[in-house]
């Protein structure tokens, strides 16, 4: 009964949060000077050039009525707070004709599938990058691993991109560009996002392994007569990997948007 009590507040805790968060970001947009309508008919300035101010206002007028613009701003953020519960957004704004939730849905399958890959192959390399360079720490296996850790961190994803398409792509003519007709088309893009993630995943289980060598138990597992293997893999490595799951959820957040 407890835990489901706790997990109802935490439930409403995270409703709450999101409720505040919907709110003030409505709220700062609707204070930020002008309109997606001024920057509509900025876009299009040689047509609205041709009409009359009174036209002019017709057209902001519907625009508005449309969208929901003309009503009292609370009202506005009860609405879209609403809606975005229910994953309702609304027509586009640069293609009227299609709702955002569609192209949501057109495109999420695709983000998804990169997501998983990208952190599959981010864990596949990356915790035996940082338990290698965690058991020859202060070697050249270490400093070489973690100098490529750290490169993978640095550089932004755009750059690594550019880079691969230039060396797989325009030099050696192995991978695709563009496209999303098989598993050749999604290596170039995996390998971009997942890089980031996996030097921060060595890095962290590098850390969190050496943080684990330390422990008190580890060192009652040696006394006991333990073996390296034994110790580090039935021990040390299931703690280790704590850290690493914490990290996920936001490199899976950042991934998919």
């Amino acid at each position: 009964m407890n835990l489901i009590i706790f997990i109802l507040k935490r439930i409403g805790t995270i409703v709450i949060s999101l409720v505040c968060i919907i709110a003030i970001t409505y709220i700062l947009m609707w204070l930020a000077p002008g309109n997606f309508f001024d920057i509509q008919r900025f876009s299009t300035a040689a047509q609205s050039s041709q009409l009359t101010a009174e036209q002019v206002a017709i057209l902001q007028r519907k625009f508005e009525e449309k969208y929901g613009l003309n009503q009292p701003l609370w009202k506005q953020i009860l609405r879209f707070t609403f809606d975005a519960f229910r994953f309702k957004f609304g027509p586009s704004f640069s293609n009227p004709v299609r709702t955002i939730e569609s192209m949501i849905a057109e495109r999420f399958p695709v983000s998804l599938t990169l997501t998983l890959l990208s952190i599959s192959f981010a864990l596949i390399v990356g915790i035996p990058l940082g338990i290698i360079a965690a058991l020859k720490r202060n070697t050249w296996i270490d400093y070489f691993t973690m100098g490529l850790s750290m490169f993978g961190q640095v550089i932004p994803s755009f750059v690594i991109a550019v880079f691969f398409v230039f060396i797989f792509s325009v030099q050696f003519r192995l991978l695709p560009t563009t496209g999303w007709d098989g598993p050749r088309y999604m290596v170039l893009p995996v390998l971009t996002l997942g890089l980031m993630t996996m030097s921060g995943i060595a890095r962290f289980m590098r850390a969190s392994l050496l943080d684990s060598l330390r422990q008190d138990y580890i060192r009652t597992a040696y006394a006991k007569g333990g073996t390296d293997r034994a110790v580090i893999f039935g021990h040390a490595l299931k703690n280790s990997l704590i850290p690493i799951a914490t990290i996920l959820g936001p490199q899976i957040a950042y991934l998919l948007v």
